[in-house]
């Protein structure tokens, strides 16, 4: 039987939560404890029920006590203050997912993960996806309950796991299934237009405004918005959508009259939104009510043994049911020993290409499979795995390294034609650029197809 979190508000006895502490930036970081109903405080002084090994925190700096509607944060005195969203305050009850902050301290307050027994679905398939693993049938179960509600579903896994189908199979199986299902991707809108994107706007609201514009909210209207890349939205407007979630309710651009929506939000992104909370790139009031389910996609290579079944059914697919026929032998072996840090969208992209480049005699085991070198796993040498600095440094380094020399490869690869680029790795050109200009490789001067522009 699995055992499943389920990021949610627990219910206590007299109204409280069962609640977390956690540090997730400073001297103790890593440290969690549970918050108990009477609450704790927090300071240097060894009679603190939690001490802190900080110098710019105060002996007895910080009260913090689980209530109904959060926690209830009491600053003490102290000499440097406690910190919410950049303000100081002194006495004030926070929502859910809080991070504040005393000294170089950074605290994070959220209810204590629900654990939730859960047997993995008997189905091998939930809508479009198809995974008889058991990592891919508990995933199922999971979705298959939570359909059933209007409760918020976060997705959290790499890009090309299957995120958006499985977003839209909650919305086939739920009551809302007759209703619309709106995509709207967080990462392809400009920061400028986001907001009319997501909430519309009124005529006249900025320059070229010539009408009124509905947003993606009041197309949703009665049914679905799945927020893609949900990590990507501006801090600015995350307080806008909170708002949405938690009244229903938003004010389009321009206007002065809210305007309700009954709208069940579905979000997912590839970025570390746990670690994005506490470096300040994302709320995280917004991150608890967006997770009231939180699923962990599981990448390809957690799941080979539903390799064959997807590589069979992608060459049907493809126009060659008679070499889905023939999927095994030394071919698969091989497709089973790559890393496949595109998942499945690129596993697609893989057997679709070998199809067209196939020759007329061709079997699956002659197949021009066009795996790149450089996507394999890292490097799992101990070397690489020194525990010579914090996790989340070494971890971010490991990662900074793939995607240099991943996207320096890619590009050498298209001839510095980015779109082509964005093609062979199965991502979307402007999220393509990101990642470039991350790892300081789009220079100025290099136009979408490779050409040079002119210098200004």
């Amino acid at each position: 039987m699995l055992v499943t979190r389920v990021t949610n508000a627990i219910a206590a006895k007299h109204g409280m939560r069962a609640a977390q502490l956690r540090v997730v930036d400073g001297p103790d970081r890593g440290l969690e404890i549970e918050l108990p109903a009477a609450g704790v405080v927090l300071g240097t002084e060894k009679t603190c029920d939690v001490v802190i090994n900080d110098a710019f925190v105060s002996r007895r700096h910080v009260s913090i006590a689980p209530v109904a509607t959060g926690f209830q944060i009491t600053d003490l005195g102290s000499r440097n203050g406690t910190v919410i969203d950049g303000v100081a305050v002194g006495k004030v009850v926070a929502p859910p997912g809080v991070a504040l902050r005393i000294g170089k301290t950074l605290v994070q307050l959220m209810p204590a993960d629900e654990v939730v027994d859960i047997p993995p679905s008997k189905a091998d398939h939930f809508g479009a996806l198809y995974g008889g693993s058991i990592a891919m049938r508990s995933v199922f179960a999971v979705l298959e309950r939570a359909a059933k509600s209007a409760a918020p579903v976060l997705f959290l896994g790499e890009s090309g796991t299957g995120k958006e189908l499985m977003a839209r199979g909650v919305h086939d199986h739920s009551p809302r299934k007759d209703a619309p299902f709106v995509v709207f991707d967080c990462g392809a809108s400009t920061e400028s237009l986001i907001e009319s994107d997501l909430f519309g706007h009124t005529k006249g609201a900025f320059t070229g405004a010539a009408s009124e514009r509905v947003g993606a909210f009041a197309a949703a209207h009665g049914g679905t918005l799945f927020l893609d890349e949900i990590g990507d939205l501006p801090v600015g407007l995350q307080p806008k959508l909170l708002r949405m979630l938690e009244a229903g309710e938003v004010v389009p651009l321009g206007g002065r009259k809210s305007e309700k929506y009954d709208v069940r939000i579905v979000a997912a992104t590839h970025r570390d939104v746990y670690g994005e909370v506490a470096r300040g790139g994302f709320r995280g009031d917004l991150y608890y009510r967006l997770a009231v389910v939180e699923v962990h996609v599981p990448p390809l290579r957690q799941r080979r043994e539903d390799l064959a079944r997807l590589v069979a059914m992608f060459l049907d697919k493809a126009g060659s049911p008679q070499l889905a026929k023939q999927v095994g032998g030394t071919a698969l072996e091989r497709l089973e020993r790559y890393h496949w840090p595109g998942n499945v969208r690129e596993l697609r992209n893989v057997i679709t290409r070998a199809v067209a480049l196939a020759g007329p005699d061709d079997d699956f085991q002659s197949l021009p499979f066009v795996l790149r070198p450089t996507a394999a796993a890292p490097d799992d040498s101990p070397a690489a795995f020194k525990a010579d600095k914090p996790f989340h440094e070494a971890k971010d380094a490991l990662v900074a390294r793939f995607e240099r020399e991943y996207l320096a490869d890619l590009v050498q690869r298209a001839n510095g034609n980015l779109s082509q680029a964005a093609r062979i790795a199965g991502l979307e050109r402007k999220f393509l650029y990101k990642l470039l200009e991350r790892a300081g490789l789009r220079q100025k001067g290099v136009s979408d197809d490779g050409s040079t522009e002119p210098s200004e």
